[in-house]
C-alpha cells in the first residue's frame, strides 16, 4: 500500500450562504476537523482551497476551479473534505467527479464524516451515490425555502433586490425600504419633464448627454464604450445616456411608490440563468415607499410613450410623425419624402414590408394636404368642446372615451394579421420545398414573419393586461391645450400630442382621430 506521505494533499472547504449560520459547517471548523485529521495520519499538505459564500449546486467557484487545475498539473494527487456536501450538492457533477475524473486522474478522495475513502474498498464508499442524491435533495429544499421566504417578503412590500433603483436607496434604518436620492432623483423627474413634451426616449437621451447629467451606470463606477458626440468622444462615467436607459425609467412603476419585484425566475436551483416571468405574476405592493413621480404624472406618460417611440432618423420634421396608424390593419403608418417630386408621402409600413403577401394596401397620401385637412378637424371638434353651451352640460362629469370597444377592435385586428402571417409562414415554406425560393432566402423572410408574430403578440398581451385611465388628464389641463392650440396657426407637436391619441388612415381616404379627451358632439 502507499504511504501516507507519498499523498500530496489538497483540502478542501466549501461555506454557502445558505449554510452560514450553521455553526458546524463553518469555515474554521472545517478547516480545524481537516488539519487535525492530517496530523494524526501524517499526510503532506500542499495546499488549501477555500469557497466562502459558493453554493454546491454548480461548480464554477475560484477555489474550486484553482483545484482542479492543481490536480491537472500533478501538484496535489488527493482531495479531502469534511463530507461529500462540501465538494458539491449536485449529485451529477459529485458523482461524475468521484466516479470518474478522480479515478482518471489517479487522485484519492476522502470525505471524513461519510467514511469514504477512493483508495479503499468498503460499503461507504458504494453508498457514495445515494449520499450524493440526499445533497442534492436537501439543496433543493433549502432553495424551495429561501424562494418561500423571498416571496413572502415580497408580498409584504419589502424591496428585496440587491441594487436599489436609480433615485432611490436604501433606508439607513431599515434595508428592505427605499427612501428617495434627491440627487438621482431630479434626474427622473426632469426625464417625465422632457416626455410630457412629446420628445423621443432618443431626444431625452441626447438631451441629458448634453447636460452631462450622471447617468445611472456612472453611480456603480462603471466605465465602458464610447460614443461620438458632435466629434467629441465621451466615456459612460461623463454621462452618455441610451435610449434603453430612458425607456426603461419611463416605464418603471417604483417611481409612483409602488414596488414591483418577481420579474424573472430561475430556471432551476442548479443553475443562475434567469428567464422573464408573465407580467400577471409580478409581485406589486402598492405606496410601499415616497413616490418621485404623482400617478396621474406617470400614467398620462404611458399614453404618449407609443407616440413618443424613436423611429428612423429623419431629415425632415413632421408634425404628426409616430401618431398615424393604418386604419385597415392597425400598424403604423410611415412619412417618406421623395427627392423627385420634393413632396412627402404616407405609405403602411406593413404594406411595405410584406407587400408580395397582399396583406394590405399602399395607403398613400400626400403628407402636406393630410396634415392640412387633421389639423382643421382638429380644430372644428376643439372649437365644439369649447362651445359654452356644451361645456356647462358637461364640464362638471366630463371623462375620456370609453377605448373597452377600441381594444377589443384592436385584438381582433392584431389576432386576424398573425392568422395571415401563420399562413403566408406556411406558404413560404411550401415556396422552399418546391424549389421557389431558396433556403436563405426562407430563411430571411420567415426570421421577419416570426418576429411580427411575436410582436404582435405582444401587443395582444399588453391590450389585454392594459388598465383603462379614464382621469388621463383633468378639464383645466384639456382647456389650456386647447386654447393653446386654437391661439397657434403652427401648433407644436407637445399640443398635439397632448390632444392626439391616434390617427388611423383608412384606404378610402376616411381619417378617424382619436383624441385623449371625450369628443363633445
Amino acid at each position: 500500500m502507499i504511504g501516507n506521505s507519498s499523498f500530496k494533499v489538497g483540502i478542501y472547504i466549501r461555506l454557502s450562504r445558505d449554510d452560514g449560520n450553521i455553526e458546524s459547517d463553518s469555515i474554521i471548523s472545517q478547516r480545524s476537523l481537516l488539519n487535525q485529521y492530517i496530523k494524526e495520519n501524517n499526510y503532506n499538505l500542499i495546499d488549501e482551497y477555500v469557497d466562502d459564500g459558493f453554493t454546491g449546486t454548480n461548480f464554477e467557484r475560484p477555489s474550486f476551479k484553482r483545484m482542479i487545475k492543481d490536480i491537472e498539473s500533478g501538484r496535489i494527487n488527493m482531495i479531502i473534505t469534511k463530507d461529500m456536501s462540501r465538494l458539491g450538492r449536485d449529485y451529477i457533477g459529485t458523482g461524475e467527479l468521484i466516479e470518474k475524473y478522480f479515478p482518471n486522474n489517479n487522485v484519492r478522495y476522502i470525505a471524513i464524516n461519510d467514511g469514504i475513502d477512493t483508495f479503499i474498498d468498503n460499503t461507504n464508499n458504494d453508498i457514495a451515490p445515494f449520499k450524493a442524491i440526499m445533497n442534492d435533495m436537501y439543496a433543493k429544499d433549502i432553495s424551495k425555502k429561501v424562494k418561500t421566504s423571498l416571496h413572502s417578503r415580497m408580498k409584504e412590500g419589502l424591496y428585496v433586490s440587491g441594487r436599489c433603483p436609480f433615485g432611490y436607496m436604501k433606508d439607513p434604518t431599515n434595508k428592505n425600504h427605499l427612501v428617495i436620492n434627491e440627487e438621482q432623483a431630479e434626474t427622473v423627474r426632469l426625464i417625465f419633464d422632457l416626455a410630457l413634451k412629446g420628445n423621443t426616449y432618443h431626444s431625452i437621451a441626447d438631451e441629458l448627454t448634453k447636460r452631462k447629467i450622471k447617468t445611472p451606470t456612472s453611480y456603480y463606477n462603471y466605465v465602458w464604450n464610447t460614443k461620438s458626440i458632435n466629434g467629441n468622444t465621451l466615456s459612460q462615467e461623463k454621462g452618455i445616456w441610451f435610449d434603453t436607459t430612458v425607456r426603461s425609467i419611463l416605464l418603471n412603476q417604483i417611481y409612483v411608490g409602488d414596488t414591483i419585484q418577481g420579474k424573472t425566475k430561475k430556471i432551476n436551483y442548479k443553475l443562475k440563468k434567469t428567464v422573464k416571468n408573465n407580467p400577471k405574476d409580478y409581485i406589486v405592493v402598492e405606496n410601499t415607499h415616497e413616490a418621485i413621480i404623482d400617478r396621474d404624472t406617470f400614467n398620462y406618460v404611458q399614453t404618449l410613450l407609443p407616440k413618443n417611440v424613436k423611429r428612423p432618423e429623419k431629415k425632415r420634421f413632421y408634425l404628426l410623425d409616430g401618431l398615424l396608424y393604418c386604419g385597415d390593419c392597425k400598424h403604423r403608418i410611415t412619412i417618406r419624402y421623395q427627392n423627385k417630386t420634393g413632396r412627402s408621402y404616407t405609405t403602411c409600413d406593413y404594406y411595405r414590408t410584406y407587400s408580395k403577401y397582399h396583406v394590405c394596401t399602399t395607403h398613400t397620401n400626400n403628407y402636406e394636404i393630410l396634415e392640412g385637412v387633421i389639423l382643421e378637424q382638429i380644430r372644428d371638434v376643439c372649437k365644439k368642446y369649447l362651445d359654452k353651451n356644451k361645456v356647462k352640460d358637461s364640464i362638471g362629469n366630463m371623462t375620456f372615451e370609453d377605448n373597452t370597444l377600441k381594444i377589443k377592435k384592436q385584438i381582433e385586428s392584431l389576432e386576424l394579421t398573425n392568422n395571415k402571417l401563420i399562413q403566408n409562414l406556411d406558404k413560404t415554406y411550401m415556396d422552399m420545398l418546391k424549389g421557389i425560393i431558396d433556403e436563405e432566402q426562407y430563411i430571411r423572410v420567415s426570421e421577419n414573419l416570426k418576429q411580427e408574430i411575436e410582436d404582435n403578440k405582444s401587443n395582444i398581451d399588453n391590450l389585454k393586461n392594459e388598465q383603462i385611465n379614464e382621469n388621463k388628464i383633468d378639464n383645466k389641463k384639456i382647456e389650456k391645450y386647447i386654447d393653446e392650440f386654437l391661439s397657434l396657426e403652427n401648433p407644436t407637436r407637445e399640443l398635439i400630442i397632448n390632444l392626439v391619441e391616434k390617427i388611423y388612415i383608412y384606404q378610402d381616404k376616411t381619417i378617424d382621430i382619436i383624441f385623449t379627451f371625450k369628443n363633445v358632439t
